[in-house]
């Protein structure tokens, strides 16, 4: 049966009340609003609310955004899957409010923040939000604890970690803002905050359905991520004296990749785990296949951190080895150029298995290369892809020879004979690949000491598309059909490190190595470009002999 999801809105006074009791998950990330968003959100609350010219009940209402939580509809109990950030930022804001407004109505900002026992009810006392447990103590002490703000801001930022001085910086913030208001105005805001600013909130039972919900909503930078979801479960099942250990090793790793490309980790690991395209939802797939075959320990020590490792230094080409490291690198750096990244499960997998043999790492990368490359040219789609790349994993892991004639790493014939007719075809008209065969030729032509970190780089045909009447190129070409055959051809290409300019690009041929390709520099960053300005003159004969020599490159390049 499928789990009932709720979603309701609801003013702040509701939310803040007996009907919820927010806890914050383990596998949540630290609290990470800075003041540039909590200045934000108390702008836009101000600027809502308007001067006294009207009612409360007559402002603009403010909608706070949605929050997805895990909770029965029988309890108040509720885990914050997404919306940790603003839940916090709230309650330090009514704590500073509690702090500066009178007694009386100080009292009556409690509430919000902490729940009363009631022995009739059958209640007990209890803070409204209850962060994660690193940073449960400091919230109750200086946030929720009455009259504790000002030792708050006495405390020393650099003792503090990342989270805590996010919220001490956040009240100080507050504190400043609302402290230069008066009563009557802080009275007044207050009133606006509980009553006209409002919450949805979206509640399901199971992680799953909340999972799901949230990977809909994809709200906000900062929420949650599958990481976040693995973290709590393998960081969970690992003994409690280990776990701060584990998560500093789980952290670690996060920081030295970004939150973005430790993301995309796991979606590598799953395929080096599975060899297979997704069938169902990742969380789904680590739960039933990755992580019951090994222990959360080993998980982190012999996966997580052995491939995090592996992608980073592919990510940023950065080998360092006392032999073939140059080589390796520029390997990684063209795989980068890849237009997708299926390659890397692969990559990362070999990687960490032999990252103390430059020798073997140097012949798989020449040889991976060459097959997401190939596979590139093909325009193989993403099922190809997958199921190839499945096969070259699974290779990998049952130490076959990867250099054999039958090996998937190795292009077959028929792939080999389809990859010469594409580069010996209109190069041009594929705009998905033309750039990058003409980079990886050009960089073979100077013998691999290019590089081509330019802003722009364009492909620039030599013959033009469209010549103008009475230009040599028609003496040169005076058959429109012969001369379309030769425009997209790589022997007519050149590269540029600057934008296109469409009134150049018809120059006669004198005019337009001299003020196109050449332009204010005598220096021209390309070898292709270059074999250009050599030529006196643009011929069929020329656009031949080019064309061979350039495809001739490329065979070897790529060992077609």
């Amino acid at each position: 049966m499928p789990a009932t999801i709720h979603a309701t809105e609801k003013a702040l006074f509701k939310v803040f009340s007996n009907d919820f009791a927010f806890s914050i998950p383990a596998y949540q990330r630290p609290y990470a609003w800075t003041k540039e968003q909590a200045g934000d959100l108390l702008s836009d609350l101000l600027s809502f609310l308007g001067d006294d010219s009207e009612t409360i009940a007559d402002t603009n209402p403010y909608f706070l955004g949605s929050i997805v939580l895990i909770k029965s509809e029988d309890a108040p109990k509720a885990d914050v899957v997404d919306g940790q950030q603003r839940l916090t930022t709230l309650t330090i804001l009514l704590a500073v409010l509690r702090s500066l407004l009178s007694e009386k109505n100080a009292s009556k900002m409690t509430k919000y923040i902490y729940q009363e026992g009631d022995e009739i009810e059958g209640t007990s006392d209890c803070y409204r939000l209850k962060l994660r447990e690193r940073d449960e103590d400091f919230f109750r002490k200086y946030i929720q604890s009455e009259n504790r703000l000002d030792n708050l801001l006495k405390l020393d930022a650099s003792q503090l970690t990342d989270s805590q001085r996010n919220i001490q910086a956040n009240a100080s913030y507050f504190l400043g803002k609302l402290g230069q208001r008066s009563e009557q105005e802080r009275e007044r805001f207050s009133h606006y905050l509980m009553t006209r600013c409002f919450l949805v909130l979206v509640s399901t039972p199971d992680l799953d359905s909340a999972y799901r919900i949230f990977s809909i909503l994809n709200a906000r930078g900062l929420d949650l991520s599958l990481s976040d979801f693995l973290k709590s479960e393998v960081i969970g099942e690992i003994d409690p004296s280990e776990q701060d250990k584990y998560t500093r090793i789980w952290e670690t790793e996060e920081e030295d990749l970004g939150r973005e490309t430790f993301q995309e980790l796991f979606s590598h690991i799953r395929m080096i785990e599975r060899k297979a395209k997704l069938s169902e939802t990742a969380l789904n797939e680590f739960r039933k296949y990755i992580l019951p075959k090994r222990e959360p320990q080993k998980f982190i020590n012999e996966v997580l951190k052995p491939y995090s490792d592996a992608l980073e230094i592919i990510k940023t080409a950065n080998y360092h080895s006392g032999k073939d490291a140059k080589t390796i690198n520029s390997l990684l750096r063209w795989l980068n150029q890849i237009d997708n990244v299926d390659w890397i499960p692969p990559a990362i997998f070999y990687f960490s298995k032999n990252s103390y043999y430059p020798d073997k790492l140097k012949q798989f990368f020449t040889g991976l290369e060459r097959l997401a490359a190939g596979l590139m040219i093909l325009r193989a789609d993403i099922n190809e892809r997958i199921r190839r790349y499945g096969k070259l994993i699974a290779a990998i892991e049952g130490d076959i020879d990867l250099y054999a004639f039958e090996s998937p790493l190795q292009l077959t014939p028929e792939e080999i004979n389809r990859i010469i007719k594409t580069l010996d075809g209109d190069l041009y008209l594929i705009t998905r690949i033309r750039q990058y065969v003409l980079l990886r030729l050009d960089s073979a032509l100077c013998e691999g000491e290019a590089t081509y970190d330019y802003p722009v780089i364009t492909v620039e045909h030599v013959l033009p598309q469209n010549p103008s009447q009475g230009s040599i190129w028609l003496k040169w070409f005076p058959n429109d059909e012969e001369r379309i055959q030769y425009v997209h051809r790589i022997g007519n290409l050149a590269l540029l490190s600057r934008k296109k300019n469409a009134e150049a690009q018809n120059y006669d041929f004198d005019k337009k190595k001299k003020k196109y390709f050449l332009s204010n520099t005598s220096i021209v960053p390309f070898v292709l470009t270059t074999q250009v300005l050599q030529q006196s003159e643009w011929t069929p004969e020329v656009i031949n002999q080019r064309q061979e020599d350039c495809l001739q490159s490329l065979r070897q390049i790529w060992r077609l």
